[in-house]
């Protein structure tokens, strides 16, 4: 015995379906690669000026830092590791959020933002154990130091203010695992901080 199946219901489906709206351009991954290039390339000149008056010092017999000073290598190891560990922590919430873990995400952003704080923490106090006089030497020693090490510590600031960005609009349900681009935005962005934290932390505190 057969059973005629009633199709009626299918009497009023267009024709032709519209095809899904394309995918949203990676704006702000294209936006954060090329702020991250151009950050570089501004790190890697004051490296260059750095290093080549550093190496004209020496070549003269002087010693590169001025008077009695001395950069111990605790503080600047331990902010390496602090960064490195930072990073972990961010890939932790990138793959938390494509698990729609938006609890571990969360978490994962408010550990970025104290490792960041601890980070600029050390920096501060490296700056007031080294005692190196920020003027009265011709060769600008000081300044060339100080101007890497201020502005790592300004790039800091501005990756903990993209995450915290990138947490409020976690909460606000903005990010989840149809939508990672914030994250993997963040993360490419805080590599980029930890490569040029370990440039300047060879160039300076372990060259010296």
């Amino acid at each position: 015995m057969t059973t005629a199946t009633d199709i009626s219901g299918f009497d009023n489906l267009p024709e032709a379906i519209p095809a899904p709206s394309p995918a949203r351009p990676r704006l702000l991954l294209i936006a954060t690669a090329l702020t991250s290039v151009a950050i570089a390339m501004g790190f890697a000149g004051l490296l260059g000026i750095y290093i080549e008056t550093r190496a004209e010092v020496i070549q003269t017999g002087e010693r590169w830092l001025p008077g009695s000073t001395v950069i111990p290598l605790t503080q600047p190891n331990m902010m390496a590791i602090t960064l490195l560990l930072a990073g972990y922590v961010i890939a932790w919430a990138v793959s938390s959020i494509r698990n729609d873990d938006q609890g571990n995400t969360n978490v994962a952003l408010g550990l970025t933002l104290m490792l960041g704080f601890a980070y600029l923490a050390q920096s501060a106090y490296l700056m007031t154990i080294m005692e190196l006089p920020a003027a009265g030497d011709t060769l600008a020693r000081p300044t060339l130091l100080y101007a890497l090490v201020a502005a790592h510590m300004i790039l800091v600031v501005a990756a903990m203010a993209f995450v915290a960005g990138t947490f409020f609009r976690t909460v606000g349900g903005n990010y989840s695992s149809r939508d990672v681009e914030g994250l993997y935005a963040l993360a490419f962005f805080w590599g980029v901080t930890i490569v040029l934290y370990l440039a300047v932390w060879y160039a300076i505190y372990i060259t010296k």
